[in-house]
């Protein structure tokens, strides 16, 4: 017996093993069509530019007179992508810093004069800094910014007199909801702080205590794709643990005292005075459907103690909302202090539920109130539109900014705030998409209050504006009459170069400082003086990062698509390039699809060819040096006119732009029609997606983080306002995925793992795939570990680039 027991035995483990050898084979033909690939890198020239130090950026002072030259550190490690990070409530956190995971910073900062062009260092820096947050003191004396290691987020100081560093506080700043740093009229620092009564970090539960329940009481909910939402009680417990706050008051000798209670929360403003602080705290009930920024919130008033003067407004859960891009909120919304008062708050309320289709004259209403906030709200105005901002002046001159999204329009009303019953004048009424007839957005200069308000002259408000014109945009400065509703120029850019008014240093406008750039000079900031008529004076000397691609030639190209609609791109093409010795070169044609409800504003020419050529980690120009015509910006625009909605068109209309566009650079004898290639990102990649469905015209495509079943964004998506329910034949038509048996072309799908995106979860890139896959299509899906919507680890973006430049190579450049 026991020797046949042995002898079963035996027999089952070898048909096991067997079993597990046919079933290692079945597994392993399938894993054919992946790869245990690491990290690649394109070829050497297209390497080095990525590697190219980045350029500095720039803060001005409030006054002009100096600016600060923030250096920036390059693109982090994927080890620095990798690690650990918390996603919930809409939000991405790092639970070593208590801060947000994902965020630029900045490894030094300098001091520049802005007339002298004298540069200082700031002494004392810490070790390993990742700076951010920069903020002046009202008096210009000194400067508080965040540095944030492995361990937490510390507030530090420097005193601009000596130029030295300090540290202010241990990491107790709370960065999640971003880092609040504010100075008080007596040079002390209001942040929010973490609770440090907050206890230790809840832990996971072994098992749940029950299963997670959603439940609707009928009342309708649409809501737009999110991610990283809550999804059980562990994260409800996270989320408060981590956005658990105390607001702190910071002196310049590092003394810190608590002010007013902790709590949850999402943002703190001091009034111009310094008297009084608008805390809006966040409560329950949590939602698994929308992020933190829709739960419920408190706005309360607290004096510059801590005391509770009024709760303005209790804001309810946002879960609810009609459709819409004109949709918003009821109750109180963009609550705000006015800039030229000392403590007077001024805020919204819509009118019509926030519906956008419900019909009404006088759609919302703005409401101030005065400290010490005692009285009843008074009525500043109302309005037909959305509303959009105040530019605030003086007690008797402003101008309010309301907006509809629907027929893109956009106007502008001066009126007198000590006289709320007076009609305003409206100055501005305009497409907003119009930019051939934009005068632009106001200059803001700074009055006692330390708060940005209008500069202006009388009834003239000086503007500047891109400047937008059939032969590309060309900057101007304007002094804007808001009684006779025209304009003056007072200055503009020229040619051959792009340059536009970064800070205007005096109350006449007649002295700024600009970023003066060409396609090959690198932008640097000039100090023009238009009433001394001296020369402009260079104040930096940003060096040029790319001077191996200074001779390729760019080139604003004009074309007609086959209804007269006029379409644009910039045009790239290699140093040297004649077509006429050189032959036909393989294009690679990136874009983008806008939405326009007037052909005539589509028509205009966006851009301007003078700007220099500065290279993302997502762009296409890279590839002309390795002999492609690169189409950049290539317009794509969708129209909608009239009771049409552009997308109503949108393939018919997409496949136009694009044979438009490969028309005219085969007819100019640069482009080689059977070696065209179309790429984009995010909308781009959708776009990419329907013209490899739709037409025969390319040669391969690379679709990059895009959206490609539009049922899985049921209740609008980019500027579609209607629900799937209302337009069911739009979200289909418009839906690669839908159509995914009629792609014949190669594409190139690349997706960040982590994708934060609303609407592009990577899932719509894997499920794409399987359906090409299982039509018989010629595809790659590239995943990037850890990364998000756009990618930043510089393993990812030279492996990107590498995934890139193969597939064009094999699909484009050297096809059979």
């Amino acid at each position: 017996m026991k020797l046949n027991y042995y002898y079963l035995m035996m027999r089952k483990s070898y048909s096991i093993s067997i079993l597990a050898c046919v079933f290692s084979l079945l597994v392993y033909i399938p894993a054919k069509a992946q790869e245990a690939l690491g990290y690649q890198t394109p070829p050497k020239a297209i390497a080095d530019l990525v590697n190219a130090a980045p350029t500095p950026l720039v803060s001005f002072s409030r006054s002009g007179d100096f600016m600060l030259v923030l250096e920036r550190s390059g693109n982090p490690s994927i080890e620095d992508l990798a690690q650990p990070e918390l996603r919930i409530g809409g939000i991405r956190i790092n639970p070593s810093s208590n801060g947000p995971s994902r965020t630029g910073s900045f490894e030094n900062v300098k001091l520049k004069n802005t007339r002298n062009g004298q540069e200082q260092e700031f002494k004392g820096l810490p070790s390993n800094p990742r700076l951010g947050s920069f903020s002046l003191s009202r008096d210009e004396k000194f400067v508080a910014f965040t540095n944030t290691s492995n361990t937490g987020i510390s507030l530090w100081v420097v005193d601009l007199s000596t130029l030295e560093a300090k540290k202010l506080t241990d990491n107790i700043v709370n960065g999640v909801y971003g880092s609040n740093i504010t100075w008080t009229p007596d040079n002390q620092i209001l942040f929010t702080a973490i609770n440090p009564k907050r206890g230790e970090m809840p832990k996971a539960p072994l098992a749940p205590k029950g299963p997670t329940v959603q439940e609707t009481s009928g009342n309708a909910a649409p809501s737009r794709t999110y991610q990283d939402l809550l999804t059980n009680p562990h994260d409800e417990a996270l989320l408060e643990y981590f956005m658990d706050s105390q607001l702190m008051l910071v002196n310049l000798q590092g003394n810190v005292k608590p002010i007013g209670k902790s709590g949850l929360i999402k943002s703190m403003d001091l009034s111009p005075d310094g008297q009084y602080i608008t805390v809006e705290l966040v409560q329950k009930p949590f939602s698994y459907l929308v992020p933190a920024s829709r739960f419920p919130y408190d706005v309360e008033i607290w004096d510059i103690n801590g005391n509770l003067i009024k709760t303005l407004a209790q804001i309810p859960l946002d879960e609810v909302r009609p459709t819409g891009f004109d949709a918003t909120v009821t109750g109180p919304r963009s609550i705000n202090w006015r800039a030229d008062k000392p403590a007077t708050l001024y805020w919204v309320e819509a009118q019509d539920g926030g519906d956008p289709r419900v019909k009404i004259e006088e759609r919302e209403i703005i409401y101030t109130l005065d400290a010490p906030f005692t009285a009843q709200p008074s009525k500043l105005a109302g309005i037909g539109y959305r509303f959009r901002g105040i530019y605030w002046s003086d007690d008797n001159f402003a101008l309010l900014n309301e907006g509809w999204f629907a027929s893109r329009q956009q106007k502008v009303t001066r009126f007198n705030p000590s006289r709320p019953t007076e009609k305003g004048t409206v100055i501005i009424e305009r497409s907003s998409d119009d930019i051939y007839n934009d005068p632009g957005s106001p200059v803001f200069t700074t009055n006692a209050y330390g708060r940005s308000v209008l500069l202006r002259k009388g009834d003239e408000v000086f503007m500047t504006s891109e400047g937008g014109s059939p032969e590309g945009s060309m900057p101007y400065l304007s002094a804007f009459n808001t009684k006779s509703k025209t304009e003056r120029i007072l200055w503009r850019s020229q040619a051959p170069y792009y340059e536009r008014v970064a800070k205007v240093l005096n109350a006449d406008a007649t002295e700024f400082v600009t970023i003066k750039e060409s396609t090959d000079i690198q932008p640097n900031y000039w100090l023009v003086n238009t009433r001394r008529r001296i020369a402009p004076i260079q104040i930096t000397q940003f060096a040029h990062p790319y001077e191996s691609i200074k001779g390729i030639k760019k080139e604003l190209v004009k074309y007609k698509r086959n209804d007269g609609l006029d379409l644009s791109a910039i045009l790239y093409t290699p140093e040297r390039y004649d077509p006429s010795k050189d032959g036909r070169l393989p294009v690679l044609m990136w874009a983008y699809p806008r939405e326009y409800k007037s052909a005539a504003v589509a028509a205009q020419v966006r851009g301007s060819k003078y700007t220099f050529t500065r290279l993302s980690w997502g762009s296409p120009i890279y590839w002309v040096t390795q002999g492609y015509a690169i189409m950049d910006q290539t317009e794509m625009p969708i129209v909608g006119e009239g009771d049409e909605e552009p997308n109503d068109s949108f393939v018919v209309q997409l496949v136009a732009n694009a044979e438009a566009a490969i028309d005219y650079i085969v007819e100019a004898g640069i482009g080689d029609r059977n070696r065209m290639a179309v790429g984009g990102h995010s909308y781009g990649a959708f776009m990419t997606a329907n013209l490899l469905s739709h037409s025969n015209l390319f040669a391969a495509g690379i679709a990059r983080s895009g959206a490609y079943n539009r049922t899985l964004t049921p209740f609008g998506f980019q500027y579609e306002q209607r629900t799937y329910w209302e337009a069911p034949e739009v979200y289909n038509t418009m839906s690669p995925f839908m159509n995914a048996h009629k792609v014949k072309t190669p594409i190139l799908l690349i997706h960040g793992e982590a994708d934060n995106n609303s609407g592009t979860f990577p899932i719509q890139s894997e499920r794409y795939y399987n359906a090409l896959k299982g039509h018989g299509a010629t595809t790659r899906l590239v995943f990037l570990p850890h990364e998000s919507h756009g990618y930043a680890a510089k393993e990812s973006i030279l492996h990107t680039l590498y995934e890139q430049h193969e597939w064009l190579e094999k699909w484009v450049k050297n096809r059979q």
